[in-house]
């Protein structure tokens, strides 16, 4: 790593928030949103799509972090206003299972300049980040990750899972399950307003949900593309509980008739019931002319392998890592929680930043969690914080992070009574990528 005096000789770091073009810093803004799709491999964007896109970060309330040389580059460079480096935060809700909410830190758009790495600058962003947020009181940082190495060094680690699947709607695809409510079709720009309202109503019934940022909205709805055009091929269903109530949305596209087999790919399946979510995919197994329906977010614990009578009509693939969660207080992060079995265990968290460092003992009495320091002699668990990271939202077991030789359990049976206090209502899911 670069000496720190040498890097901030070398660099500048500005923080500033998205603003429209009749804001003086909208050049400021424009170039750090370009270096972020240079970062992404992105091919460069329209004026009008950036104006899009910096109208959306002002909805979220992002803060944007750009990393800028101080020397003059030289002839035919890129001139210095155009970032090396980039970093965008928001806050959000997080549920941490049984109705519970977190504030939490949401980190997104990491870049560096493949010329100006090794430097220390990413390092440089993410510590003086996570000292900031945890100074303005948030227990929890989150992000998702494009590769899978870089971020546990900084005490991120794995909270949720999630996979892409293929689902044969031929004759095979029958489900064990009678409607309640019913389907309609829809034009797909209802969900400029309906998808943020049914979203919310989903995210309330899920561990693991983060509240959405504006663009979900505009991408699911058609209205944007990537390019930021409108996507003509988007189609929409509704469903409808049987007190009338929209309760859950597919937003989906047909693959052309060039895919075959004949394949329907979802862009957002959305429902708040288990009931909802049965008859959109009920509905998405009668499409005429379609024999298979793609999804690429899946979740890894799906109801709809055990509704279907024949649970092989589902091939699954790329199961990967999606949430990553950050904790920077341990108690405040605890005692937002309620637990789903009782028991008392403490642990012992080690924290390379330093950030979280520290004993405590966790007692749970009829799931409601009391955090207290804890004194000396061997602690039950010991874990470093991207481990706590992991088991916080009960997707990853303690017992198997033992068998990897991640925590050290120093009481016998502590990781199945730390398996069982951490365990949530339904399982951890995200649907938000950020």
């Amino acid at each position: 790593m670069a000496d720190p005096k040498e890097t901030k000789e070398k660099y500048t770091i500005k923080r500033f928030r998205s603003v429209g073009k009749e804001n003086p810093d909208y050049g400021q803004a424009r170039d750090w949103l370009r270096a972020v799709g240079f970062g992404f491999h992105d091919e460069q964007r329209s004026d009008e799509l950036v104006d899009k896109i910096l109208a959306m970060y002002q909805a979220d309330n992002r803060e944007l972090t750009g990393v800028y040389v101080n020397d003059e580059p030289p002839l035919h460079a890129l001139n210095p206003g155009f970032p090396v480096a980039t970093f965008g935060t928001l806050e959000n809700k997080l549920n941490v299972g049984f109705g519970q909410e977190l504030r939490t830190r949401q980190i997104t758009a990491v870049t560096v300049r493949g010329t100006h790495r090794r430097n220390g600058i990413l390092r440089g962003m993410m510590t003086a980040d996570l000292a900031d947020a945890k100074d303005d009181g948030f227990a929890m940082a989150a992000l998702t990750a494009s590769e899978a190495s870089i971020y546990g060094r900084f005490g991120f680690g794995v909270a949720t899972f999630e996979r892409s699947i293929k689902v044969d709607t031929g004759p095979r695809f029958r489900l064990r399950h009678e409607p309640v409510g019913r389907v309609e079709i829809a034009d797909p720009r209802v969900l400029l307003h309906l998808a943020p309202e049914v979203f919310e109503r989903v995210h309330h019934r899920t561990p693991g949900s983060i509240v959405r940022q504006d663009a979900y909205r505009h991408q699911v709805s058609g209205a944007m593309k990537r390019d930021g055009s409108e996507d003509k091929a988007i189609k929409c269903a509704l469903h409808y509980a049987p007190d009338g109530t929209i309760d859950g949305y597919v937003s989906y596209k047909f693959a052309g008739w060039d895919t075959k087999p004949y394949t329907v790919e979802i862009v957002d399946l959305v429902a708040a019931s288990d009931s909802a979510y049965l008859e959109l995919w009920q509905f998405l197994g009668s499409i005429d002319l379609v024999e298979q329906v793609s999804w690429p977010d899946a979740p890894v614990e799906d109801p709809l392998a055990w509704a279907l009578e024949d649970g092989r009509c589902i091939a699954s693939s790329d199961y990967r890592d999606m949430l990553w969660l950050r904790v920077l207080d341990v108690p405040a992060a605890l005692s937002a929680r309620r637990f789903g079995a009782d028991g008392r265990l403490v642990l012992e968290v080690r924290d390379p930043l330093g950030f979280a460092d520290g004993r405590w003992e966790l007692t749970s009495e009829g799931g409601v969690p009391t955090i207290k320091e804890a004194e000396g002699g061997n602690p039950d668990l010991r874990m470093d914080i991207t481990d706590l990271g992991s088991v916080y939202l009960g997707a990853v077991n303690p017992v198997t992070l033992v068998s990897a030789g991640r925590i050290r359990e120093h009481t016998p049976g502590a990781a199945l009574i730390a398996r069982n206090m951490f365990a949530v209502e339904r399982p951890a899911h995200c649907l938000t990528h950020f």
